[in-house]
């Protein structure tokens, strides 16, 4: 099928029903100018390959997904479509943001294929990719007002990819007017400076933050620490900060690979990014972000959007895997690590509350549980706190499925919950997150799949095969999505009271 776009015709394929169309460019860009319009062409364009994937350094968990093995480039601003192969009505939108730290992934990763949604939930899918890293977040307004907007170019970059679908959604069947996005870990960080970002309003009618919420933006203070190591690592000055337009790309990634190397291993610096905080993210910049994410979205600039908010139970524990096999923290190493992030005199409450929610946490446990609240589980809990006021409707989940892999030792980790949301469980690569797929993985998987495209449909993942109440302050109900899901209140409620005390001092 032959679609008209405002830039051009597009031709995709159809497979088992479901038509794709891929690679398709939304906006072009210089080197950290902002997005524009694509340059039209003549005749019809063909979509049936995957457009370039953004310039990355390798990663071990993009490698299991499978991402990482398609053509790089800087031109790299495409998006993908899957729609079903014929309707009688307008459908509800899902754009998909991939997750990666904000410095690899891509749209194009077969965890990502929407076909499955599209047959399950009646929806018409998009999957996106923006630029990543110093090249999507490298903050240079401080030294050239050209850039002034630089440290939010992966963020303007979605918000092109959304006018495109705002313009062009309608004739691959989407409904213009009902667009959920929806991502995990820097996708779910990405949708939630989006509900905040004053040049998105009016684009997104529906959010999925999966595993990321609005906290993981920069100051402007801490972004120019960034750049200086860049540089330094660069062998530039901010005066000859210019060079960097044509600074070559593989030097452009080993001086980011060597400044986020930094981050991670200087634990007693005073200033960049803070503990669980990484090294390239969205830029409160004046610019594109005037305010901090959650400020404005606590003033109600995503009002009337409904959120479905949420995290894995075990987030931390993929990112300690490497450590606990070198060898198990002791006591004191752990609460050494627990004071550099709540303070000395906070220590004792913290394992004390822990362990009493939690009876039997090891110190590699204990470091995993607090971890996972501290850079995940009570972000999205604001999240849901501060857009209630605003949105038509909030929801939480907790994803506790646990893998069976590697001995369980991953538990529900980080990035678990994402085949299942795209109901592609059987995809390459899953089972050596997850382990045995079985029956309950595969009715997990219908079940949240439904329950995500039935977000778009009305705002509400409710369906008859899955209880989901709205959150709300006073019971706090939230979906834990496990092998027999279930509602629970205020789940983990004394861990969550601890943080309303600990935020101030620990965000």
């Amino acid at each position: 099928m032959i679609v008209d776009t405002t830039a051009g015709k597009v031709q995709g394929l159809e497979k088992a029903g479901v038509l794709q169309y891929r690679g398709i460019p939304y906006a072009r860009a210089e080197r950290f100018g902002a997005p524009a319009p694509v340059e039209p062409w003549v005749g019809v364009r063909e979509a049936t390959t995957f457009g370039l994937i953004a310039p990355q350094n390798p990663s071990p968990t993009e490698a299991m997904l499978g991402g990482q093995d398609r053509p790089s480039g800087e031109d790299c601003l495409a998006l993908n479509v899957y729609a079903p192969a014929s309707t009688d009505r307008p459908l509800p939108v899902m754009v998909w943001i991939h997750g990666g730290a904000f410095v690899a992934g891509s749209g194009n990763i077969p965890w990502y294929d929407g076909s499955s949604l599209v047959r399950k939930g009646d929806v018409v899918v998009v999957t996106v990719n923006y630029r990543l890293g110093a090249l999507g977040f490298l903050h240079l307004g401080h030294l050239d007002p050209a850039f002034a907007a630089s440290g939010t170019n992966g963020i303007r970059d979605q918000i092109a990819a959304l006018t495109w679908v705002r313009d062009n959604i309608a004739g691959f069947g989407g409904d213009p007017g009902r667009v959920t996005v929806f991502g995990e870990s820097a996708g779910g960080m990405s949708i939630g400076t989006l509900l905040g970002t004053p040049s998105a309003q009016g684009l997104i009618h529906g959010a999925i933050a999966q595993s990321g919420a609005a906290h993981h933006v920069h100051e402007p203070a801490v972004a120019e620490w960034v750049t200086d190591g860049f540089l330094d690592a660069l062998g530039l000055s901010p005066a000859s900060a210019d060079a960097l337009l044509s600074v070559p790309v593989a030097e452009v990634l080993r001086a980011q690979a060597a400044v986020e190397t930094r981050v991670q291993t200087d634990a007693g610096r005073t200033d960049g990014p803070a503990i669980g905080a990484l090294t390239f993210q969205p830029v409160v910049d004046g610019a594109v972000l005037p305010h901090p994410p959650m400020e404005a979205i606590s003033a109600g600039s995503a009002a009337g959007v409904h959120l479905v908010a949420g995290t894995t139970a075990d987030e931390w524990n993929l990112f300690h895997l490497r450590e606990r096999m070198t060898g198990s923290l002791t006591e004191d190493r752990a609460r050494r690590r627990l004071a550099r992030l709540v303070g000395d005199d906070r220590v004792d409450d913290v394992v004390d509350v822990y362990r009493t929610v939690r009876p039997g946490l090891d110190p590699d446990g204990l470091i995993c549980a607090v971890m996972t609240d501290h850079v995940f589980r009570q972000p999205a809990i604001r999240l849901a706190e501060a857009q209630l006021p605003h949105g038509p409707r909030v929801s939480m989940y907790r994803f506790d499925l646990a893998s069976t892999a590697m001995d369980g030792v991953l538990g529900a980790c980080h990035a678990i919950e994402v085949p299942f949301a795209f109901d592609n469980v059987h995809r390459r690569g899953v089972d050596l997150l997850i382990g045995g797929i079985d029956d309950d993985v595969r009715s997990l998987a219908d079940r949240m799949a439904r329950a995500w495209a039935g977000a778009a449909q009305d705002g509400s993942p409710v369906h008859d095969d899955l209880e989901w109440p709205a959150y709300d302050l006073d019971r706090r109900l939230t979906c834990v999505l496990d092998r027999q899901p279930r509602v629970e209140a205020d789940p983990d409620g004394p861990i969550r009271a601890l943080w309303a005390e600990l935020a101030p001092a620990a965000s």
